[in-house]
């Protein structure tokens, strides 16, 4: 075997960073500078909002009556911080600004669901049930029982959820939890968990928590593998370093944005296993139905028959949700969600006479109920159906983007805007599904990276200077995406010509002024912001938690290295380690690196050459040294990991792993492309 010199064990919480988290680094690629600010929206962006005036129905006030309804207690200086004085969540800053008419600079469709996001609270929904709204991304419910409170979704990190009962028990009487519910396995609406409840209390008995089949599988795995570049995406897609105000951050599409706390995670006690399972959760009766691979892959939806009140989770909510999530996640069926809430009508249609969410604010009355449900599901049953149509009649992804047209009856709602997810999104997610990223053409088939293409492109066009002047005329006429296509390829081509990343930073911005969705608002005011200042230090968010690695399988821990593994630089190398993790349930794996691939194997074969090396410790060592709290080396020290073999291996084996930060740039090319025409 082939051998490199011993290295040190950097077997620490970048592992763990970019398994579960959005990721935490302090490093940047440009130094941050606020000096650049924001510019006035143009006359091209004016003309645009004002015909978005023009079109939908700005007088039908209903949902800012629903949105208000019920209210206890308004909380709009909410500011929460942790225990070292740190700001987690501030709905405070938004009060300023969310005011009055739209300005120039907001699509006054997306302003209107800002202000309708912009009502944080306690709210009472119906007798018993209520609602903790703008505390966070998603909304938390409270259902009184007999005994208690019976807490659902406790929202994205423990500090806000610990403010949100804080609140409860002052304005509704003090009371133990007696149950948490998960509606899904997404961290907005279980990582607050330990806010409202201890892990001591659930252990004692004291407290059940209850959630989908498989909730914790599909907790462990979202986005351990790209986690790295979700982080990075996830900070474009809700704007976590943008400023709150008319000109920047104004909404997440969701809700105000995403809370940035302590993430945590209880175990289910309980799982729902199928439709029609009923429960009695303190004295409050609840009748299941399963909802897996919709809006997430663990989901239900659940209803209480008392109160005749229906909680939809996220399949329902006040915008056109993700089919393909702009941070990147895997495309979600549209079909099957589609017929989720057909299923959901023929069960609780005719007996609801209150529709409560993950997100947004309830709807009251049976014909409401039905019509808001009837026609969320034949929105993605339309975008589905249509979108195969017009594939099958030849047209291409991008085609069907733009001549895909939604009937009135769809379009006009409110509910179906696109505020989070947007039509040509879920199209061309529609289209991945069935029929991949590849449009068909044989020209695109294997293009060249953007940044050969665009030096390509920017020599065709006679230079930097011509592609400038093109840019810029695209910008004074108003024609910004043609404008963004030309200044991509001179930015991707020239990194550094600073004059083209500020007229691309003109284009993003008066594209994000325009847009009624808030993840693509976002995304293009991020852009501008990296394009101008560079990459913030402070909009990298932190989930790093000890409860997610807890139920993290080791084999997806493995998987991760493997991820990570330089293949280039392991070539000719060969090594196999023999992992024995001690405990009520050992384990044992054998992990071997030759062709460049780093693999395992649970359990070790008897008959198997003996190992380079082979370690012993506790799943709890392995824990502090991913949470950086020790390394390898030091609790090989320490007697806490005995070895057998060529320690040396592990040096080796870690010097050929890449480490993942979430501050590579996004908005122009991160390293040289070298073309590849194998």
């Amino acid at each position: 075997m082939t051998r490199l010199p011993f290295a040190a064990l950097p077997f620490t919480a970048s592992v763990l960073a970019a398994a579960i988290a959005l990721g935490s680094s302090s490093l940047c690629w440009a130094e941050y500078n606020e000096a650049i600010a924001p510019k006035p929206a143009t006359a091209a962006t004016q003309a645009a909002n004002a015909e978005v005036l023009e079109k939908l129905d700005f007088t039908d006030r209903s949902d800012f009556e629903d949105a208000q309804r019920g209210l206890i207690k308004a909380t709009p200086d909410l500011v929460v911080k942790d225990a070292d004085g740190r700001v987690v969540w501030d709905v405070a800053a938004y009060q300023e600004f969310l005011r009055g008419d739209a300005p120039d600079t907001v699509n006054p469709s997306l302003w209107r669901l800002a202000q309708l996001n912009n009502t944080p609270g306690l709210y009472e929904v119906t007798d018993g049930i209520y609602q903790i709204r703008g505390f966070d991304l998603a909304t938390m419910t409270v259902v009184r029982g007999d005994t208690g409170w019976i807490v659902i979704d406790p929202l994205t990190t423990a500090e806000p959820s610990k403010a949100a009962m804080e609140l409860i028990n002052s304005e509704l009487g003090e009371r133990p939890v007696t149950a948490v519910i998960y509606t899904h396995s997404h961290a907005d609406h279980f990582a607050g968990v330990r806010g409202v409840v201890s892990r001591e209390q659930v252990a004692a008995g004291e407290v059940r928590v209850i959630g989908p089949e498989h909730m914790t599988d599909h907790v462990a795995s979202e986005s351990v593998l790209l986690g790295n570049v979700m982080s990075r995406r996830s900070q474009y897609m809700f704007g976590f370093g943008l400023p709150r105000n008319a000109q920047q951050q104004v909404d997440a599409g969701l809700g105000k944005g995403v809370s940035n706390g302590t993430f945590t995670y209880i175990e289910p006690t309980e799982e729902i296993t199928e439709t029609g399972q009923t429960l009695t959760v303190d004295g409050v009766d609840i009748e299941f139905l399963m909802a897996p691979g919709t809006e997430a892959d663990a989901e239900m939806v659940f209803y209480f028959p008392e109160q005749r009140a229906l909680l939809a989770a996220e399949i329902l909510n006040a915008s056109l949700h993700n089919i393909l999530t702009p941070r990147g996640a895997k495309v979600r069926d549209a079909l099957v969600w589609s017929r989720a809430l057909d299923e959901v009508l023929q069960h609780f249609g005719d007996r609801t006479d209150v529709v409560l969410t993950s997100h947004y604010w309830p709807r009251w009355g049976q014909e409401e109920v039905r019509d808001y449900i009837e026609k969320q599901r034949d929105m993605l049953k339309y975008l589905h159906d249509q979108t195969l149509r017009l594939a099958n009649l030849g047209y291409k992804r991008d085609e069907i983007a733009e001549a895909i047209e939604i009937p009135d009856s769809l379009a006009n709602e409110w509910f179906n805007r696109g505020y989070y997810g947007t039509i040509k999104h879920n199209v061309k997610g529609i289209y991945q599904r069935y029929l991949g990223f590849w449009s068909g053409n044989p020209a695109t088939l294997d293009p060249l990276p953007e940044q050969s293409a665009g030096e390509r492109y920017v020599d065709a066009m006679g230079g930097a200077e011509a592609v400038m002047e093109m840019g810029q005329a695209a910008f004074d006429e108003g024609d910004y995406r043609w404008g963004a296509m030309l200044m991509n390829h001179l930015v991707m081509a020239q990194p550094d010509n600073q004059p083209a990343r500020e007229l691309q930073a003109d284009i993003f911005e008066q594209l994000g002024y325009q847009a009624e969705s808030a993840p693509w608002r976002n995304i293009y005011l991020t852009g501008a912001r990296e394009l101008r200042n560079g990459f913030d230090p402070a909009s990298v968010v932190t989930t790093a938690s000890p409860d997610i690695l807890e139920v993290l399988p080791i084999e997806q821990i493995f998987d991760l290295l493997a991820v990570r593994l330089n293949g280039p630089k392991a070539d000719g190398l060969e090594l196999d380690i023999d992992w024995h993790f001690t405990g009520d349930e050992p384990q044992e794996f054998r992990m071997s690196l030759d062709n460049s691939v780093l693999r395992y194997r649970h359990g070790i074969d008897e008959d198997a050459e003996e190992p380079d090396l082979s370690l012993t410790l506790s799943r709890d060592v392995l824990n502090r040294v991913l949470l950086q709290q020790t390394n390898l080396g030091a609790e090989i020290k320490a007697g806490n990991v005995t070895t057998e073999g060529d320690v040396q291996v592990l040096g080796q084996l870690f010097s050929l792993l890449d480490n993942f930060t979430p501050t590579f740039p996004i908005a122009t090319s991160a390293v040289p492309v070298e073309e590849n025409d194998d």
